[in-house]
Formats: structure tokens, C-alpha cells, sequence
């Protein structure tokens, strides 16, 4: 009689096992010397990094990431089943169910999201798509339902600095007067992220968040700016920011009754410039391939598509029903 695969978290012990795995497959994969890497500033954890075994075989790596600073994993990072399992697809669902119940059960608010990366040219590459089928296939079994296509753009300097305008000036504020401004530019926004949580938890948490979010990051908040017209009427936001790897746009927005008049190019050479001026020799952006006039500003200004991702996440849970009051 067989014995059931296991699918555990992994110890120290386990650390050359799990530095030897190799993945040579078209999609981004986490090597031994960036694991070991972060693994040392606390970005990978042994209890974020789970395997599945049959025998004494790993058959199966699914490797969480965080920030150093985090409670729980951010994102699985590097997911990898080896060819020869019968169904590649149960076994990583399976291996990812049990991490995420895990993560779960101490205390994680929301399960973490999956974020594969592939070539710019995915779909023409038939070893990409395998690749990406037992995937996709395992993270909507393990419950990871929304589904979103995000480019990654890069600027560098060789590709010069965008053009001012000269239309917007830049002023520092508060963090009520960028609440303010994350607020209105939520409303008609072409982002997936932020129209699933407009519609979650409306334009007040969904601000919130985001402040939140950008004040955690590795940017200064010193950097953030707000987009005036000549008359001193807002028109948007600019937030160079930062990752533990790279500077990067950040965010950028346009209030909704100015859009359409060019501004958005204007923040985001501002962004350019700032991290430039800063000495970035790589800056990094994203957006959602629905979101075709952000990635239009993005071409203009000179940033070039370098990789596309696949993101899957949990649906967030139905907002909650108020019974009606009474009559």
C-alpha cells in the first residue's frame, strides 16, 4: 500500500532540498542564491516555504514571500511541481489549499496572492502556455478565482525623460489632502484592484487602504506629491515610490473631471523625473492590460513592456447586508 503525499512546511533541515529544486519552464521561478538571498532578511520564511513529499522525494515547492516587516506572506512567489507527478495540476492545488489553510489559521486576513510571471510573448510560445496551464489550473482549485493580466514596464535612462507639459505644478500635503485625492480618483477608475475594492468597501476604505499601503512601502513619504492646475484646483496625484528591489511609479491619477486632457502624462513624467533626478537607473511600473490608456501614457513616456504577470487572488467575501430600517 502507498503512503499519501505529505505536504508540510519545510525546517531548516530541509534547506538543501529545497535550494536544489530547479524549475526550466518559461515563467519566473525563485533561485537558490535569491532564496537563500531573503531568506536571510526574513522575505522567504522555513514556515512560508512548503513542499510536498512522496517518500523521502520532493515532488512539489510552493515558496511564500513577504516583506521583512510582515505577519503573514504577501505572495506565493514560485510555485513548481516536477514533471513526472501524474496530475501537476492536483498536486500543486493541494500543496497551495494546505499552505494557504495554514496561513489561515494564524491569523492571515486574507489569503495570499499568486503572481506568475511570463514572457512578453506568452501566447505564442507553446511551452509558456503548458507552463501556465497547470498553474492556472491549480490556483483556481485552491480557491484563487480572480484572475488579472498585469504588464510590468521598466524605464531606463537610455530611453530619455519624458517631456513636461508645463500645464501642473507639484506641492506637498497632508495625508488628508492624498486621502482626499485617492478618494475622488477611485471613482471610474480603469484598475481592476481598485474597482473590486470600490465596489468591496466603497471609496472611503478604499482610500484608506492605499494611503496605508504606500506609507508602508520602502519610498519616502517626502516624495509624494499633488498635481495642481494653474489656478490651484487639484488635479491628481503622483507617488514615486519604492520596492525592496527597485524605485517605481508608484501611483498616479487624474481626478475624474479632468480626465481626458493630457494630464496623466504629465504626473507621470513628473514620477520619471523624480526617480531619475534620485539616480534610478531602472524605474518599474504596472498596469492591468484592461487599463489600455494607462499603458498607452506608459509607451509615450518611454517605459517598455518587460514582463507580463498573471495574478490570482481570493475573491473578496460579499459586503455585508443591512437589513432595511423600519418603516
Amino acid at each position: 500500500m502507498s503512503t499519501p503525499m505529505l505536504f508540510r512546511p519545510t525546517t531548516d533541515a530541509d534547506l538543501d532540498r529545497v535550494t536544489a529544486v530547479t524549475v526550466d519552464e518559461p515563467v519566473g521561478w525563485i533561485d537558490a542564491d535569491r532564496y537563500l538571498e531573503e531568506l536571510k532578511e526574513g522575505m522567504y520564511r522555513p514556515e512560508w516555504t512548503w513542499i510536498a513529499e512522496d517518500g523521502e522525494r520532493v515532488v512539489a515547492r510552493a515558496l511564500w514571500w513577504g516583506q521583512a516587516s510582515s505577519e503573514h506572506p504577501v505572495a506565493l512567489d514560485c510555485l513548481y511541481v516536477d514533471p513526472s507527478a501524474a496530475d501537476r495540476a492536483a498536486v500543486a492545488a493541494a500543496l497551495v489549499t494546505a499552505g494557504l489553510r495554514a496561513f489561515a489559521e494564524r491569523g492571515a486576513p486574507r489569503p495570499p496572492l499568486y503572481n506568475l510571471t511570463l514572457p512578453t510573448d506568452w501566447r505564442a510560445d507553446p511551452a509558456a502556455v503548458a507552463a501556465l496551464a497547470w498553474r492556472h489550473e491549480a490556483a483556481l482549485a485552491a480557491g484563487l478565482t480572480d484572475e488579472v493580466e498585469r504588464l510590468r514596464l521598466e524605464w531606463t535612462p537610455d530611453a530619455g525623460l519624458p517631456a513636461s507639459g508645463g500645464r501642473l505644478t507639484f506641492t506637498e500635503g497632508s495625508d488628508e489632502d492624498f486621502l482626499d485625492v485617492f478618494r475622488r480618483i477611485a471613482v471610474g477608475s480603469l484598475d481592476g484592484e481598485t474597482r473590486r475594492n470600490l465596489a468591496l468597501m466603497g471609496a472611503e476604505a478604499t482610500a484608506r487602504e492605499e494611503v496605508d499601503f504606500y506609507l508602508g512601502c520602502p519610498g519616502e513619504r517626502s516624495w509624494w506629491r499633488l498635481a495642481r492646475t494653474p489656478d490651484g484646483r487639484v488635479a491628481g496625484l503622483a507617488l514615486p515610490s519604492a520596492t525592496p528591489y527597485n524605485r517605481n511609479v508608484g501611483y498616479l491619477g487624474v481626478v475624474p473631471e479632468l480626465r481626458g486632457h493630457g494630464y496623466v502624462d504629465e504626473i507621470l513624467a513628473e514620477i520619471t523625473r523624480v526617480q531619475a533626478a534620485a539616480g534610478a537607473g531602472l524605474i518599474t511600473a504596472t498596469t492591468d492590460t484592461d487599463n489600455a490608456p494607462m499603458a498607452a501614457a506608459f509607451a509615450r513616456a518611454g517605459y517598455r513592456v518587460a514582463q507580463t504577470r498573471m495574478i490570482y487572488s481570493a475573491p473578496e467575501p460579499a459586503p455585508a447586508a443591512f437589513p432595511a430600517p423600519a418603516s
